[in-house]
């Protein structure tokens, strides 16, 4: 999107505002679908700093997401939000969904093409 949807950041904005990790979103972005449950991005950026620092490669890593920000987003911030943060998100491919048991993922805003409330969920019944 060019400009990004008015109803999608007054989504992202109450998510931030209530703390709240019930949201279920689904979106299209770049021709991908990533399905889960939003975040607020402080939530988000210690949920990703924890399992940084639980692998001793990735272990350096882990300071960028939880000196970055606290429970109510990165010090600094003025605006509407402009990424959405995703966990227990999977990306939809076929009738897969990857990873299985779900990720943590950043979407921009402005690069998400299409919406709709909810997650979606695969059944081998």
């Amino acid at each position: 999107m060019s400009k990004p949807d008015a109803l999608l950041v007054d989504i992202a904005t109450m998510v931030e505002s209530e703390q709240s990790n019930q949201m279920s979103l689904t979106v299209v972005v770049q021709g991908a679908v990533v399905t889960g449950r939003l975040a607020p991005e402080g939530v988000w950026r210690q949920r990703v700093a924890e399992v940084l620092e639980e692998s001793e490669r990735l272990r350096p890593f882990s300071a960028l997401f939880s000196s970055a920000g606290t429970d109510s987003g990165p010090p600094g911030r003025s605006g509407p939000p402009t990424h959405l943060h995703f966990h227990v998100a999977r990306i939809l491919q076929g009738s897969i969904g990857l990873p299985e048991t779900g990720g943590m993922y950043r979407v921009a805003i402005e690069d998400v093409g299409a919406w709709t409330v909810g997650d979606f969920r695969y059944s081998d019944h």
